[in-house]
């Protein structure tokens, strides 16, 4: 049974029950109105406006670029096509990095402008005070370690994170630190399937993996790289589930084509 016949709205407890039964938890980027409501449509269960449309909205380099009030006006044309997948937002760049008191502000501005279910956080031991009054204010917060790619100047690159020893016991502590301070659940970016799995079965909140393997909790894919339209970028953790940017180049040769030849518009399709 899909998960859209069992709940007919997503939310925190809707994922932790999945976790205790065991059933996977499907998660997608979204960044307009359409793409989200077809998306809800299919039955995922959780939707996130990715800082990745810094990379395949705007054409960024890296997710740094982009702002809150960027942020903020795709979220708001995201959950307008939204009525069951949870949505939530990814904090961007220096929206939180500045201070507590800073990241409570941008939560609660992103909550009260967007109608979001919440938001999620880059970063571990760092950041779990913001995550605690974060949600001590009723603000859902999702974790996300791993690699984080907020930090990838710091990193120097976007490979693996976690196969040495002592960055896998940071990413482990990481995670029950966030765990301890409210997070309800964790995205866990390109570990080794191992840690992912440690990570999963040590914390009681759900994980959602890109790039970590199948023993995490759930999935999560940017959905222009799944659906094959963003062809500049194919990492090995990514499978295409169609090829679109050939079906819409092929499309649009088509109505360059028509519209030279005057078969379009025909008698039928004019006013």
């Amino acid at each position: 049974m899909g998960t859209e016949q069992q709940f007919k709205r997503i939310t925190t407890k809707a994922l932790n029950l999945l976790k205790q039964k065991g059933i996977k938890i499907t998660a997608l980027t979204a960044y307009d109105f359409i793409t989200a409501k077809i998306l809800d449509e299919a039955g995922i269960d959780l939707i996130l406006v990715g800082d990745s449309l810094s990379n395949v909205f705007q054409g960024n380099d890296t997710t740094l670029p982009v702002t809150m009030d960027e942020m903020i006006y795709h979220t708001k044309a995201v959950t307008k096509g939204v009525s069951r997948a949870m949505v939530m937002v990814d904090m961007p760049f220096m929206s939180y990095q500045l201070g507590v008191d800073e990241g409570f502000r941008n939560a609660g501005r992103i909550m009260k402008e967007t109608s979001a279910s919440g938001v999620k956080l880059e970063g571990g031991e760092r950041v779990a005070e913001t995550v605690r009054k974060i949600t001590e204010a009723g603000i859902p917060v999702m974790g996300h370690i791993g690699l984080t790619p907020q930090s990838i100047h710091v990193f120097g690159s976007y490979r693996e994170r976690g196969r040495d020893k002592e960055e896998a016991k940071e990413i482990l502590k990481d995670a029950k630190i966030l765990e301890e301070a409210g997070a309800f659940a964790l995205v866990l970016e390109k570990i080794p399937s191992s840690l992912a799995k440690q990570v999963t079965e040590m914390v009681k909140i759900p994980t959602v993996g890109i790039g970590a393997g199948l023993y995490c909790d759930g999935q999560i894919l940017v959905s222009p790289d799944m659906l094959g339209l963003n062809v500049d970028f194919h990492p090995r953790f990514v499978r295409y589930y169609a090829h679109l940017a050939d079906v819409v180049s092929n499309a649009v040769k088509k109505y360059i084509d028509d519209v030279r030849q005057t078969k379009f518009p025909t008698e039928e399709e004019s006013y």
